[in-house]
């Protein structure tokens, strides 16, 4: 019985051991198996691809990118080189997704400039009423132009100034939607604490006084008085919209024509 019992003991012992050598093997192998993956060739990325960019190029991209061709896929750290890639001022956001092949294919949602704001230099104006970067040729210039704020005021009270803006852009789409952009091509919106909003429009530069308030019913009552100058063929230098003690009221001053 005692020699049955150190047989059953020796057989289990075995059994461990067989246990232990091939878990120690699966780790080995493993182990040897990661560091092919990460280490050797087979995974590393031979392509970065931008998708979606026209603004930013792909010249631009890759030297912001802190991943490169060459870098092993799975030790890419994607999510850093997105943050990377929306440091670019055109940038709004960055998708970056790993593809077999060993490549990295990146998705670029760009911004859209909308407006340029004056800050002391022209820059340009997203949808949102950010301003993302300072203009340049090339850049599309011709673009209506936002008035009244300094770099200081932008800087030191972009909570207050950002609001404004949006209001800025607003009144633009209202502009558009109501077809006065075909008659007056809108050119500068100023905006002022006291007096309000005043447009400028057309090339001439018409000089359109819309104060405070809502703006769309005052764009309602500047579309009869264009219609009312056509048709007399005269055209306006200065329209007042922002009587405050009775906010129905038009003034016009007519353009005198030269050699008059």
């Amino acid at each position: 019985m005692v020699q049955a019992r150190a047989g059953q003991r020796a057989r289990a012992t075995g059994r461990v051991l067989a246990v232990l050598l091939l878990t120690g093997l699966a780790a080995l192998g493993a182990h040897r198996g990661w560091r092919y993956l990460t280490g050797g060739p087979a995974l590393r990325i031979a392509e970065i691809r931008f998708a979606s960019s026209q603004r930013a190029t792909a010249e631009e991209l890759r030297d912001l990118s802190p991943v490169k061709a060459g870098d092993n896929l799975l030790l890419a750290d994607v999510d850093a080189m997105a943050r990377a890639l929306e440091r670019h001022p055109w940038v709004a956001r960055a998708e970056v997704r790993r593809r077999y092949p060993p490549a990295l294919e990146v998705s670029i949602t760009e911004r859209r400039a909308v407006a340029l704001v004056d800050l002391g230099g022209l820059y340009l104006v997203d949808p949102g009423g950010h301003v993302f970067k300072r203009a340049a040729p090339g850049d599309g210039l011709d673009l209506p132009l936002v008035t009244g704020f300094t770099r200081d005021d932008y800087v030191q009270r972009r909570g207050d100034v950002e609001p404004l803006l949006q209001g800025a852009l607003s009144l633009a789409v209202a502009w558009a939607e109501a077809g006065l952009g075909r008659q007056l091509p809108l050119a500068e919106i100023h905006l002022d604490g006291t007096e309000g909003v005043t447009v400028y429009a057309g090339e001439q530069g018409t000089q359109i006084r819309l104060g405070g308030g809502e703006a769309a019913p005052k764009l309602q009552r500047l579309q009869t008085v264009l219609a009312a100058l056509r048709a007399e063929g005269k055209t306006a230098e200065v329209i007042h919209l922002d009587n405050r003690a009775h906010p129905s009221w038009v003034t016009v001053r007519p353009r005198v024509a030269a050699g008059r």
